[in-house]
C-alpha cells in the first residue's frame, strides 16, 4: 500500500510506509488539485482558484511523487529466492514446526532434521547436499561448545540461525550467511562482557543450576518466535516486504515469554585477539 498523502492549511506532507512524515514543498501550484492527481479523484470546487493552474509545475511533482514510488503501490514482497530454498530446522518441534508452516507458505522447502545429518554435512568425506541454511532451536541454554562446529557453516556458503530458552527469556540470535558474520560463540563473548555477573552467567551456561520447574513454552511463544525467524530468513531470501532498522545479519532479540515483547540490539562481530606470550601483563 503507498504512502498516504495529507493536504493541510499550510501545504501537504506524506506518511511513509515506516510511520515517518515528510512535508512537501508544492511551490505555486494548487495543493487541492496536486491532490486531486495524486489520489486520483476529481478535483474539488475552490474559490479564487486560478482556473487554468501552471499544469507544468503539477507534471513535474507528480513525476517526482512517482520516481520516489509514492504511486505505485507494487507487490508487498517478492519472490524466495530459488537457490536458498532449503533449510534445514533441528531441535525442539514446537518451534519449528509453525516455523515450517510459514517458510513453506512463503516459498521455502523446510526439512526436519537432527545434528547426526549435520555432523555428516560439517565432515568432509560423502557428506550430503549442503541446505542454503540450517536453523537450530533449543528449548534450554546452549550447552558450552554445542554450536561450535555450526558456527563454520557461513565459511561453506551456508546460512546458519540459531535460538534458545534462557527460563523466561528467548534468545534470538543474528542469521550469519557470510564468513566474518556474528556467530554463537560472539553472542556468548557480547553477553559475558556487557553482564558483572559474567561468572555466574557461564556457570549457569555449564549447567551449573538447579531449574526447578521449567517455565513453560505457550504455543502464542512458540508463534511468536517462529514467526521472528522466518522473518530473517525472508530477509536474507529476498522475501521480506521491506528493510527493517536492524538488518537480519546485526540484530540480537530477547523475547520475554510472559507477555510476549521483544527487545532488539545491535551486535558486531567480535574481532580477532593475538594471544597474549606468556609472562606478558
Amino acid at each position: 500500500m503507498p504512502p498516504r498523502t495529507e493536504g493541510g492549511p499550510t501545504g501537504m506532507a506524506v506518511r511513509t510506509a515506516d510511520g515517518e512524515f515528510l512535508r512537501v514543498n508544492t511551490g505555486d501550484a494548487p495543493v487541492p488539485r496536486l491532490l486531486a492527481r495524486l489520489t486520483g479523484e476529481a478535483a474539488p470546487q475552490v474559490e479564487d482558484a486560478d482556473p487554468t493552474p501552471d499544469s507544468g509545475e503539477l507534471d513535474r511533482l507528480t513525476d517526482a511523487f512517482e520516481q520516489a514510488g509514492y504511486l505505485t503501490a507494487g507487490p508487498a514482497t517478492t519472490d524466495w529466492a530459488a537457490d536458498r530454498r532449503t533449510v534445514w530446522l533441528l531441535g525442539d518441534p514446537r518451534v519449528t514446526g509453525p516455523l515450517a508452516t510459514l517458510l513453506t507458505d512463503a516459498g521455502a522447502d523446510p526439512r526436519p532434521t537432527g545434528p547426526t545429518a549435520l555432523d555428516a554435512l560439517l565432515g568432509e568425506p560423502g557428506r550430503p547436499p549442503a541446505p542454503a541454511a540450517v536453523v537450530w532451536c533449543l528449548d534450554e541454554p546452549v550447552p558450552p561448545g554445542l554450536w561450535d562446529a555450526a558456527d563454520r557453516l557461513p565459511e561453506r556458503g551456508v546460512a546458519w540461525l540459531r535460538c534458545h530458552r534462557e527460563g523466561w527469556q528467548a534468545w534470538l540470535e543474528p542469521l550469519a550467511a557470510l564468513p566474518g558474520d556474528v556467530t554463537s560463540a560472539h553472542i556468548r563473548a557480547r553477553r559475558l562482557a556487557a553482564t558483572p555477573a559474567h561468572r555466574e552467567l557461564a556457570a549457569y551456561w555449564r549447567g551449573s543450576r538447579a531449574t526447578g520447574h521449567q517455565a513453560p513454552l505457550t504455543g502464542p511463544a512458540a508463534a511468536l518466535i517462529a514467526a521472528l525467524l522466518a522473518a530473517d530468513l525472508a530477509d536474507w531470501a529476498g522475501a521480506a516486504p521491506g528493510a527493517a532498522a536492524l538488518p537480519a545479519r546485526r540484530r540480537l532479540r530477547r523475547v520475554d515469554l510472559r507477555d510476549l515483547t521483544v527487545e532488539s540490539h545491535p551486535v558486531l562481530p567480535v574481532p580477532p585477539v593475538a594471544p597474549r606470550r606468556r609472562g606478558t601483563p
